[in-house]
C-alpha cells in the first residue's frame, strides 16, 4: 500500500499520480490535502510518515510545491528516509542506495509525465541490500 500526500501546491499533481496508481492497479491511501485551497504541507508529510512506521503502509508520496518543505518534514521521523526527486536517475539510486520510503516531488518542479515515471522508477526500484548501503543506513539511524 503506498500513502499519498500533498499540499495545495502539490494538489493537481497527486490527482495525476492517484489516476497512474489506479490504471496500473496499485493499491494506495490518500492522507490528503482534498483541494487546491491553502493548506499547510507539515499535516500531510506527518501523516504520510506515520502511515508507513505504523506498517500501514510500506512507501510514500508526498508532493508540495517544491518538494522541499514536505520531505524536511518526513525526514524528522526516524526511520523514515525521503528524497526529494527531479528525474529517474535519482530516484533509481535512492531506491537502491538509501532505501528511501517517501518519494518527496515538486508540483510546481516536475510536470505530469517526468513525475509518472519517476513515480514507476521509485515503486519498481528495489533496495540493493549491498552490505555497504546497510551499513550507511544503519549510521543514518543511529543517534
Amino acid at each position: 500500500m503506498i500513502a499519498l500526500g500533498c499540499d495545495h501546491g502539490g494538489y493537481e499533481l497527486k490527482q495525476e499520480i492517484r489516476k497512474h496508481l489506479d490504471e496500473q492497479k496499485i493499491p494506495y491511501k490518500d492522507f490528503g490535502c482534498d483541494s487546491m485551497e491553502s493548506t499547510d504541507y507539515p499535516i500531510y508529510a506527518k501523516r504520510v510518515a506515520k502511515a508507513i512506521l505504523s506498517g500501514e503502509c510500506e512507501k510514500g508520496i508526498l508532493i508540495c510545491g517544491t518538494g522541499i518543505g514536505i520531505s524536511i518534514t518526513a525526514n524528522k521521523f526516524k526511520g523514515i528516509r525521503a528524497a526529494l526527486c527531479s528525474d529517474c536517475f535519482s530516484a533509481e539510486a535512492t531506491r537502491l542506495h538509501n532505501d528511501a520510503n517517501i518519494l518527496a516531488m515538486g508540483g510546481r518542479v516536475v510536470g505530469p509525465g517526468l513525475a509518472l515515471k519517476i513515480v514507476d522508477t521509485f515503486l519498481n526500484t528495489p533496495f540493493s541490500g549491498d552490505e555497504r548501503h546497510i551499513r550507511r543506513i544503519e549510521q543514518i539511524e543511529s543517534e
